[in-house]
């Protein structure tokens, strides 16, 4: 189940709206993404959208590509129900599973008058922090994006950018199985090993707490006064409708 964040202030600053799903199948929370995109470039919605989610193990392949980083067959991903996805955003591939908290904030850069490399880098601060919640001393690397811990990758950020608003985001290894990522050269590092806040701490953090403090952090970084929406509200606005948000895969349909 989704958690709720009642409201989270940060004062004199742009209103957004939180939106917290269940575990939710990527191609469907893509879809709402496009969707809550379309209706900010034709000025149909003002307020910034930030969803937070967990996905069903799947590999995700940027712009860079990625298929090329697989390494392991089709026939492997298919016996462990593991789907490849294509996707616009930045970057090489990328794992997405349960246990690891994404975070997609729909943001109008060029209204905020925010440089891309202003808002990655916010969204890194954003990881920094929710993992300092539980004394887990992620930071950057000069030479990669995303956040690290020594030398092992804790989080991802890849982003794509449509007439001044963003969309995909960041994606934290909470609880996170880290087997999948043994499967791929992560983001296309061949080297690089992934982690989590529970393989660092050897104990799992409670999601539904990580969940809220991300809010309260990403709120603090981007300079936004979150307030929750529910997922159902806010697609009746876009004109669209829930089908089904779950572990099976999502199905959203235009019109009323």
């Amino acid at each position: 189940m989704a958690t709720e964040v009642d409201h989270i202030q940060v004062s004199d600053s742009p209103t957004g709206w939180w939106v917290d799903l269940p575990l939710t199948d990527y191609q469907a929370a893509l879809d709402l993404q496009l969707a809550v995109v379309a209706a900010k470039i034709d000025g149909r919605l003002d307020a910034d959208v930030v969803l937070i989610l967990e996905h069903p193990r799947v590999f995700t392949l940027g712009r860079r590509g990625g298929r090329e980083n697989l390494c392991v067959k089709d026939e492997f991903l298919a016996a462990k129900s593991v789907r490849v996805i294509p996707t616009g955003r930045g970057g090489n591939i990328t794992y997405h599973g349960p246990g690891q908290l994404v975070v997609y904030p729909i943001v109008h850069l060029s209204r905020h008058r925010l440089k891309v490399v202003e808002f990655v880098s916010a969204l890194e601060e954003a990881m920094i922090r929710t993992a300092g919640h539980w004394s887990v001393p992620a930071g950057t690397d000069p030479a990669n994006r995303g956040v690290w811990i020594g030398a092992d990758k804790l989080g991802s950020v890849g982003i794509t950018v449509r007439r001044g608003v963003s969309f995909h985001g960041l994606a934290l290894n909470v609880n996170t199985d880290m087997e999948p990522f043994g499967w791929i050269h992560p983001c296309g590092l061949a080297q690089v090993r992934m982690t989590s806040c529970e393989q660092y701490l050897g104990r799992p953090v409670p999601m539904a707490e990580a969940r809220r403090v991300m809010a309260g952090h990403l709120a603090e970084c981007l300079g936004l006064t979150l307030t929750t929406m529910d997922v159902v509200a806010l697609c009746e606005k876009l004109g669209h409708r829930v089908e089904t948000m779950s572990t099976a895969p999502c199905q959203m349909s235009s019109g009323g």
